[in-house]
């Protein structure tokens, strides 16, 4: 049963200890008084270490967020999810998308009649995952394929674009990757300005293949190809989608699907996921899935005082509703890992993104904080002026990579002795009489380390990434698991698009009405 974070015990003596002590800890203070502060707020997890010291928490902070988390029914919803309970409950579905990682459930699933009740899907599951490797391999093999154009939105593109560009290092060079997602016809023309219909692979990634912005893209992609002599539609064009009869009409034979317990935002572990089985092969493939189901393990064995996912989603909370921060700033001192930024920011801010509880009830406190971020060091030379020296106080997570990928000499050494005293400055400060190079310190930052950027260690970060956002979203007692924000301008834009055809303004708001006008008056 799940409990509301404000209707437990610990939330109000969490509140206590934040007026009393919490509001005016200081970093500086707390690593003079505990020599063993680093070891103590620091752990691994599988392929990721986590430095949590620079984090505005004490041990005794640290115990009652933990209760909070018991006290909020966390362990009994993470078992439900991987129970294969329905626990999307505004659409009635299960969250499933572990069971991609394509590894064993059973020692975590804590009852048998789950384990049977979602054995069934292993077979399956290994045969789309054989087959849309298969096709990947194919792919990689056929020397006539130079271009893969993957067309998709959200979850269909931001996943595999971020993954086939951190993993440039382990991709096929023989093969040029391209994302389209805007309806923007300037991406999409763009990008075949670089391409020939005879040497190019179309994938159409969309679940439903309904998703407006997809289907104009791939409908213009079709276009452009036949009429620069392309031939055999069927053997250019591949559908990642469940609706295989709408694929077929669109003259796509060779589809790969997924089930709809995998939610857009998490599908980059399925057929989704082919461009970045193209990119690195299907053992680099299932190596990525390795790395997931390795974290995976960890979320539901480790307990919770040693659960990175659940001691970052704690700090999260911590945050967000007393420290009353309104942003998190991802800073990725890696060049590979620079869409990570934005592939965050649909994964938690859609996820958690809620004002209402999983019962429909108004929420009395914030949810999801507004993530944003650019690789370092090109952040240094952008915003860190603001997050050293503003007067908004913003948690940053540093993201690195101990060995380097390329062999260029002293560049890897510059680029991590930025990060750690970027980390270092923030927390320590400078003081500075005359106020114009005061920096205040004090400034809280979390600092993830890999030891090499590899398929699996990605894996490993995006899966850490997953559970973390569903632990903060437990706390708050939302379903994380539904995004219907994003529907009511999708519907009204079609109302809107038939009205900048026919003129009519009828019913609309002065603004709407005036805009409309002014578009259609000056469209060429």
């Amino acid at each position: 049963m799940r409990t509301r974070c404000d209707r437990t015990p610990a939330w109000g003596l969490l509140q206590a200890g934040f007026d009393s002590t919490g509001k005016n800890f200081d970093l500086r203070d707390a690593f003079a008084s505990d020599p063993n502060r680093f070891a103590n707020f620091s752990q691994d997890a599988p392929h990721v270490f986590a430095d949590l010291s620079k984090n505005l928490i004490n041990s005794t902070t640290q115990a009652l967020l933990f209760d909070l988390a018991r006290q909020c029914g966390l362990e009994a919803h993470r078992d439900a999810m991987f129970a294969g309970e329905a626990i999307n409950s505004t659409e009635n579905r299960a969250v499933m998308h572990f069971l991609l990682r394509n590894k064993p459930v059973a020692q975590y699933i804590p009852a048998r009649a789950a384990i049977d009740k979602i054995a069934d899907k292993a077979a399956e599951i290994e045969a789309t995952l054989n087959a849309m490797l298969a096709f990947a391999e194919q792919t990689r093999a056929d020397v006539g394929i130079t271009d893969i154009v993957n067309i998709g939105i959200g979850g269909s593109d931001l996943g595999p674009q971020m993954a086939v560009l951190a993993l440039d290092e382990f991709a096929d060079k023989a093969k040029r990757f391209h994302f389209v997602s805007n309806v923007d016809g300037q991406e999409l023309a763009g990008v075949l300005a670089q391409c020939r219909p005879q040497t190019t692979q179309f994938l159409i990634a969309s679940k439903t293949f309904t998703t407006a912005e997809t289907l104009l893209n791939a409908q213009s992609a079709k276009a452009w190809f036949e009429a620069h002599g392309g031939q055999h539609v069927d053997r250019h064009f591949a559908a990642l989608t469940t609706n295989v009869a709408a694929a077929n009409a669109f003259g796509i034979t060779t589809t790969f699907g997924f089930w709809d317990w995998v939610g857009g935002r998490y599908s980059l572990w399925s057929a989704i996921g082919l461009p970045i089985a193209i990119a690195i092969g299907a053992k680099g493939f299932r190596e990525f899935l390795a790395g997931a189901h390795a974290m995976d393990e960890h979320f539901c064995t480790v307990p919770l005082e040693q659960n990175l996912p659940v001691r970052l989603a704690l700090l999260d909370v911590w945050y967000r509703n007393f420290h009353g921060f309104a942003s998190r700033s991802i800073a990725p001192y890696s060049f590979p890992m620079r869409r990570l930024p934005a592939y965050l920011q649909q994964l938690e801010m859609e996820s958690n993104g809620k004002r209402v509880d999983a019962q429909g009830e108004s929420l009395p406190f914030e949810t999801a904080p507004v993530l944003w971020g650019e690789p370092g060091t090109n952040g240094q030379h952008a915003y860190f002026q603001m997050l050293h020296q503003g007067t908004s106080v913003v948690p940053v997570e540093f993201i690195a990579v101990k060995n380097a990928a390329n062999s260029l000499p002293g560049h890897h050494q510059k680029l991590l002795a930025n990060v750690i005293a970027q980390a270092q400055a923030l927390m320590l400060g400078k003081a500075d009489a005359g106020g114009h190079k005061h920096f205040p310190g004090n400034r809280p930052s979390t600092f993830l380390l890999l030891d090499e950027l590899t398929p699996a260690s990605l894996g490993a970060l995006l899966a850490l990434q997953e559970h973390r956002v569903f632990v903060s979203g437990s706390i708050w007692g939302i379903n994380s698991f539904d995004q219907w924000g994003v529907e009511l301008g999708k519907v009204l834009a079609q109302d809107i698009e038939l009205r900048l055809q026919s003129g009519e303004a009828a019913g609309l708001d002065g603004s709407t009405a005036g805009l409309l006008q002014r578009l259609r008056s000056s469209a060429r």
